[in-house]
Formats: C-alpha cells, structure tokens, sequence
C-alpha cells in the first residue's frame, strides 16, 4: 500500500482524531447491539494508539439521521460496548463540535478515550462541508481513518477533514485495501467471483474492471433476471432494470471474450408476492409462470456454483442470492455460505447484507476475509477512485512536528 499508515507516526500525547465505522444494527426497543463486527474490527488500531500515550477521539456515524438529532441514533450505547470490548472506560460527548466538546478533549490525559456524537446529526457532514470538517479537525493534532465502510464517500468527516490535518490508514483499512488490491493484482487462479444482489447496475463497474482478471463469474439474486431477460428467457414478473438489459448484454459478451465462464441460474424459488406466507415454487429457469417473481435461486443451481467454487482458488461474493430477509427466499444464500465457509479456498465476503450473513451463521472465522465495507468494497474493485483514501498522504510525505 502507498499510503502511510498510523505506524508511520509519532503519536504520544498527540491528539489523534480516528474515524471508525460504528454503523452496526441497533435493536430499537431493546438497545442491544445485534452485530459489533465493526466495533471489533476498530479495536486494534484504537489499542495501538492507547498503547502509545495518543489522546483517542472517536468519529462515527450511525444510520440516516439527515442532519438532525435522533434519539435512538445516538452513540452512547456503542460507546458502552467498545468500553466492555477493551476493558477500559470510553467517554462521550453530546455533540461532535462546539465549546464543550473542545473542553473535553482538552482533559482528556494520554491513552484515554472519547467517541464523540453521531456526526451525521450535522448535515453539513454528509454535504462534505468544509466549515463542519475545519471545526472537526480543531480538535485533533492528527487524522486517522480506519472507516473502511464510508471511503467511498467524500464526507467532512472522511476525507475533507484531511486538508486541515496529516492524514494517515489505521490497521482496518490497510488491510482492506492490501486484501482487496490483493485479489485485483495477483489473485489465485482460478479466481471465482459470486454476485448476487437486487441491481446490476450496482455492480457494472465491479463487473467491467474484474472481467479480464476472474476465470468464473456466479450471478445470482435480483440481478441474475436483468441477465436472463437479456438472454430472452421468459421472466415471468420478476422485476428487471429494463435500462440494463443492453448492459448485461454487453457484459455477457465481454465475458465471452475474455474466456470467462458465467453462470446463470438453472432454476429458480419464485412467488406471486415478496411474503413471508407467499407460497413459493422451484422451478426450472425455462418454466417461470408469467406470474411468479425470481425471489430465489434453486438447489441445482446451488449445486452448480458450488462445484465451481470448489474447484476455485479465490472467490469474491458480494450480495444475496435471494431475498434472504425472509427465510423461505434465503436458502441459495445459506447454501452458498455454508459451501464457502466449508471450502479451502481463499473467500473474501464483500461486506454489506453477505457480511451480515456470514456473522449470523458464525461463520466469519472460517472464511479468508470479511470487509467491513459492502458499497466500498465494489467501488475499490471496481477501479473508482474513493475520496477517504486518496485523502491520505502517500508514503513517502514527511509530516511535520
């Protein structure tokens, strides 16, 4: 990686402002946090930096709050996790700018914590306000971005805080990136990528910048219809990006081109209704009655994509296989993570719902990788240029002080 990382930096008594990425799944009526994948996946640079004598403040977001303050979006309750996680106490504040929160930072002694308030309680952070971000930066003497999930966003508190502070990776997103650039420069082969998901429209970049670089391409979930629909197989209602249809095509041929195998489902779990008391059907992809929805792949198909897997060196799968919120359209999905979890292969889980998956059935530790970015993920393979991490000095700048 050509950025300098937290390693490179001298950062005792230094106040030293982290963006993480604490947007985990809170249970509304109960509080409790259901997944801290991401909270967990922060601890190591947060400990470096404890370990060291930095003063550590704490940046996050968590959900669409739109620039207003929303009770049940608050971070307190992460604050408290991270706290148990590490074994000593983290301190909060009840905003991310202001007089008070300076004054809390300016007590904070070396290798203590606080984690400031949801940033997104500001809406001149999601509009990348300079203002918003120069407040931020005044609390800090350094920049650390550990928030692999929100690189892709030229956010205050992501990449525009950078031009105010020395800007360098924590630990999380110099694996990401030397993970993700990994399987982009020297997977290998065979080099399987399993895409799933409702849109292809998503994943066109993914798609177009990986096609000379994979030997498999696996589509399944909402997508796989726009795929079908262009090979004019019958559909049925299943819903399909109609301004696609000309995109999937192309892709198809591309992969042609590039002696890619792609893989389309060989039957199909369809419904009149996306509904937990639908009553589904399996079919074969040629038999889709004109009124049933695609809302999940069939076992043969299931069977397909793993025996490729199995005889993969790497996969890359990011998105479901059906609507797996709901348990009857879920099956291709937990097939596929079972076989995966099961393989010997190098997997690497493109974060976002396939992540949450792996982590409900248990099963993080027994793939390669999990990023803790879904949308950052396809972005950085897909050759887009993300803000968070262009932000970062690169290796070879000297900071001053």
């Amino acid at each position: 990686m050509n950025k300098l990382t937290v390693k490179d930096i001298d950062v005792k008594r230094k106040r030293v402002l982290v963006r993480v990425d604490f947007n985990v799944p809170i249970d509304e009526k109960t509080g409790a946090i259901s997944d801290d994948n991401r909270i967990q996946a922060a601890v190591p640079t947060i400990n470096y930096l404890v370990e060291r004598g930095a003063k550590v403040i704490l940046i996050s977001h968590l959900g669409r709050p739109k620039g207003k303050v929303v009770e049940s979006m608050r971070l307190t309750p992460i604050a408290r996790r991270l706290a148990e996680i590490l074994k000593k106490p983290v301190a909060t504040a009840k905003d991310c700018i202001g007089t008070e929160v300076e004054k809390q930072v300016a007590a904070l002694k070396d290798g203590e914590i606080l984690m400031l308030e949801n940033v997104r309680f500001h809406a001149e952070e999601e509009a990348g306000d300079k203002t918003f971000a120069q407040k931020l930066a005044k609390l800090g003497d350094l920049f650390v971005n550990d928030a692999f999930g929100t690189c892709h966003r030229a956010h205050a508190s992501v990449s525009v805080i950078a031009e105010f502070l020395p800007a360098v990776a924590g630990f999380l997103v110099e694996k990401e990136i030397e993970t993700l650039g990994g399987i982009l420069e020297n997977p290998a082969h065979p080099f399987t990528a399993l895409l799933g998901g409702a849109k292809v429209s998503d994943k066109v970049a993914l798609l177009d910048n990986v096609m000379g670089k994979i030997d498999c391409l696996l589509i399944g979930g909402g997508m796989a219809a726009t795929f079908l629909k262009a090979k004019s197989v019958n559909i049925g209602a299943s819903m399909v990006e109609a301004d696609r249809i000309e995109t999937a095509a192309k892709l198809m041929d591309k992969a042609t081109k590039n002696k890619v195998r792609l893989l389309l489902p060989l039957d199909v779990v369809v419904a009149d209704e996306i509904s937990a008391t639908a009553k589904s059907l399996t079919v074969a992809i040629d038999k889709i009655p004109a009124n049933k929805k695609i809302l999940d792949i069939g076992p043969r198909t299931v069977e397909a994509f793993g025996k490729e897997i199995s005889r993969s060196k790497t996969v890359f799968w990011n998105g479901p296989m059906g609507v797996n919120e709901i348990p009857q359209f879920a099956g291709g999905t937990l097939a596929l993570a079972k076989l995966l979890a099961a393989s010997k292969v190098k997997s690497i889980i493109g974060g976002g719902s396939t992540a949450e998956v792996i982590g409900e059935l248990g099963l993080s530790e027994k793939v390669t990788f999990v990023s803790t970015g879904g949308g950052a993920s396809l972005e950085f393979l897909g050759g887009e240029p993300m803000p968070g991490i262009a932000a970062l000095l690169d290796k070879n700048s000297k900071i001053k002080g």
